[in-house]
């Protein structure tokens, strides 16, 4: 799994599954429990996680909807 970017706004991290899965890349969100766990307002950010070998198609997806992807 790789991650391509880190957000505590569920709304853009909603959209940006709903985009991904269109193109069927499979998507993961990590750190969702944690978050909800430390009981902090976002205090926590979610990461948004695809296979190594659906990045680059991922990271092209988003970029053409304007959003910028994390480099890790």
């Amino acid at each position: 799994m790789r991650e391509l970017l880190r957000t505590n706004d569920l709304v853009r991290l909603s959209y940006l599954e709903a985009l991904l899965k269109a193109e069927s890349i499979e998507v993961m969100i990590l750190d969702g429990h944690t978050s909800v766990l430390e009981g902090s307002a976002g205090a926590i950010p979610r990461r948004l996680m695809v296979d190594e070998d659906d990045y680059h198609a991922a990271r092209q997806t988003l970029e053409a909807v304007g959003e910028r992807v994390d480099e890790r």
